[in-house]
């Protein structure tokens, strides 16, 4: 039986990637190794970062193909964490912005990634 959930993350430099997840995050990764660095997320998912020489097999799409979804509580901590996350240095694709499903804002990781923050709006 399935144990837990898991994103694999296919990066260039998974120490690198695991700085600008961790500074993101406010949290240091429970596993980081020169490949490989692992997030247990809030919600208990873990999200690994992975160097993508060492795949087997090889990983054939880049980052950009999906969205990481980040559910917040409010559409003020959408606003919030845009700030935040853009004072960190991450590069943001959509500021935020209200959607048919509610407010939210989408940013890139090193690898190209897209993180998608967003609140869904009652009614």
């Amino acid at each position: 039986m399935i144990e837990s959930n898991s994103i694999l993350l296919f990066v260039t430099d998974a120490p690198k990637s695991a700085s600008f997840y961790g500074q993101l995050l406010g949290q240091e990764p429970v596993e980081a190794s020169p490949t490989f660095a692992m997030f247990i997320l809030p919600s208990g998912l873990a999200l690994g970062l992975w160097s993508k020489t060492g795949v087997e097999p090889a990983p054939a799409a880049t980052g950009g193909g999906c969205d990481l979804g980040f559910k917040v509580a409010t559409a003020d901590t959408v606003d919030t964490l845009h700030a935040e996350w853009q004072g960190k240095g991450a590069t943001i694709l959509l500021p935020p912005t209200n959607l048919d499903f509610g407010r939210t804002f989408v940013a890139a990781d090193p690898d190209g990634h897209r993180l998608r923050v967003y609140n869904v709006a009652e009614g």
